[in-house]
């Protein structure tokens, strides 16, 4: 069967376009059979691979980072015959930035080992989150998680993990805060927040582990939240966000992380959010929050 690959030009700064030669020479080199389509607009990747996924494509490729893949999924999930249909299998090139799902999957990130696993064929059915009515693959997040994404998205001339550090410090100098509501299924939440979290893989940002015991199959989703009153309380928690074991942020004072398959969240007021590091075209008070588990095939070693 003739996969679909579809690239995304813009992604890590035109990185992927820059590696589009490479990465087709890998996948013809691995013997994968395919057509290619580029991605010429925000949000095309998502028309893309929804009329590869109903012309009979299979797999579809990205080539691309997180944002892709997001992209990817919303569009394989229109493409599907009901609300909670299998959908997939999808594969990855990795020419992102912080290609956080391919990591969390264990995918190689160079292009000719990850072509050799897109061959292989072999697959693994992972859980799917959705905010609103946008599905996600690795994570997302209201609060200061996108409030750096703002940030990241404005920093010209410095790429790759010194972008997203850099883009953290400025944000906690801002020290953005919400008062939320929050509800899931056993438990609830009413007060200050700096960081609301949700993570169906455990890494983000190329740095940070905001998740940090996330599994990407359990059937739930990991929600961190919490507080941190000051700036210095801020600066302190952010080496421990990239601990992805013992010693994380989310063991210290008036951080916490739970589990759950269903969570509302109201704030006081706008928030930035993103699901798989894309923001949300506007800000918003209002997130309700659910998991799909198992529907998503991705090919993986």
């Amino acid at each position: 069967m003739t996969a679909k690959v579809i690239l995304n030009p813009y992604s890590n700064r035109w990185n992927s376009q820059a590696r589009w030669p490479e990465t087709q020479a890998a996948l013809r080199a691995a013997g994968v059979e395919f057509e290619s389509a580029v991605s010429e607009r925000k949000g095309h990747v998502t028309d893309l691979a929804e009329e590869a996924a109903r012309a009979g494509f299979s797999p579809i490729i990205v080539s691309g980072g997180d944002g892709t893949i997001g992209d990817a999924v919303n569009g394989l999930a229109r493409a599907a015959q009901s609300s909670d249909a299998p959908i997939g299998p999808l594969g990855i090139m990795p020419t992102g930035s912080a290609n956080d799902l391919v990591v969390n999957l264990g995918i190689p990130t160079d292009l000719t080992e990850a072509a050799q696993v897109i061959k292989a064929g072999k697959t693994r059915s992972i859980d799917l989150g959705k905010l609103n009515d946008r599905f996600f693959a690795n994570n997302s997040a209201a609060g200061l998680e996108p409030y750096v994404t703002t940030k990241h998205e404005k920093i010209q001339n410095i790429k790759g993990l010194a972008r997203y550090l850099i883009a953290a410090v400025q944000a906690i100098m801002d020290r953005p805060e919400w008062v939320g509501e929050v509800k899931w299924d056993g438990g609830e939440y009413n007060g200050p927040l700096t960081l609301v979290s949700i993570g169906n893989g455990p890494r983000t940002g190329g740095l940070f582990f905001m998740t940090p015991h996330a599994k990407l199959d359990d059937g739930k989703l990991t929600f961190a939240y919490g507080y941190r009153k000051t700036r210095l309380g801020m600066f302190i928690a952010l080496p421990r966000a990239m601990k992805p074991g013992k010693g994380s942020y989310v063991e210290m004072d008036g951080m916490y992380e739970v589990e759950c398959t269903r969570l509302s969240i109201h704030l006081d007021h706008p928030s930035p959010a993103h699901t798989d590091g894309e923001l949300f075209p506007q800000f918003i008070q209002d997130f309700e929050y659910s998991i799909q588990p198992r529907r998503l095939k991705m090919i993986v070693p």
